[in-house]
């Protein structure tokens, strides 16, 4: 059964350790993600951009194909189907009604205000039908679906502000992660998220997991980082063990032969991750 991340991200709040998102990129990656979580018995959230919604054919696809793979595979641990970097609210209408449990809405390119009115809209119709809401201030940059945008930090004024006036379930404040790979050495804004934590009630989120040092990874979580998403992580392993079984068997032209080379390595790093992140069930 699919739910919505509120109980398991505030039990990593109160726990002091961080659940995984996960992004999905079609069939074979969201049976991996979900075997590996389950055999840990820890629980996921499998994060959907725009871009892999429309190259997995739409959120109606997904949520049947999740389903069905959780039903087939005898999935028990908590699964979070969520909408990543939702640009719109009718984006996640769609998700929603599509059976996501949750979205992101990233209406952090706009003013604050404008930021505000989008969020709360896409909160009132999410909350009445259970589903949980991610939203984000600042602006994280780096790039996402072969979008590059800057980063701005946020601030604690901008923070209680969004979710005073909205009601959002997490918050992803912009402290100097980016997405994609890091050039040069992460620089993130320990104090302002710890001092974020401190005056929130609400977990906190930590995008552009990908390059990030373990000891920054653990500092994050000890300030009060409660998710954190990876995508470009799983993608290069995966990447990097599909080119190395190519070049040793060339004559290979089964897809899934090809596809599933990568399996193993996308399965370590999950454990790795879920170790390093401490997640609990």
């Amino acid at each position: 059964m699919l739910v919505n991340f509120n109980k398991m991200l505030m039990n990593a709040k109160r726990g002091k350790y961080a659940v995984p998102h996960l992004n999905i990129n079609n069939l074979e990656w969201t049976k991996y993600i979900l075997e590996k979580c389950n055999e840990l018995e820890v629980p996921v959230i499998l994060g959907v951009s725009e871009g892999a919604a429309k190259y997995m054919g739409g959120f109606n696809a997904i949520t049947g194909m999740v389903k069905g793979l959780m039903q087939d595979l005898n999935i028990t641990i908590p699964v979070c189907l969520h909408v990543d970097h939702g640009s719109s609210k009718e984006t996640c209408i769609k998700a929603i009604d599509a059976g996501f449990t949750s979205v992101m809405i990233d209406a952090s390119r706009h003013e604050l205000e404008e930021n505000i009115k989008i969020t709360k809209e896409v909160v009132e119709y999410a909350h009445e039908r259970g589903v949980s809401v991610e939203a984000e201030v600042g602006h994280i940059g780096g790039t996402e679906d072969n979008i590059t945008s800057s980063a701005t930090n946020a601030t604690l004024e901008d923070c209680l502000t969004l979710y005073e006036n909205t009601g959002i379930d997490s918050l992803a404040p912009a402290l100097g992660s980016v997405h994609g790979f890091y050039k040069g050495e992460p620089n993130l804004d320990f104090e302002t998220m710890k001092t974020i934590n401190e005056n929130l009630p609400i977990p906190l989120v930590l995008h552009g997991g990908t390059g990030i040092p373990d000891d920054k990874i653990k500092k994050a979580i000890s300030c009060g980082i409660s998710k954190i998403n990876i995508n470009t992580d799983l993608q290069s392993v995966w990447s990097k063990a599909v080119r190395k079984f190519l070049d040793e068997n060339k004559d290979v032209y089964d897809p899934r032969k090809i596809i599933g080379s990568g399996e193993q390595a996308i399965k370590t790093r999950i454990e790795e991750i879920v170790t390093l992140f401490g997640t609990k069930r």
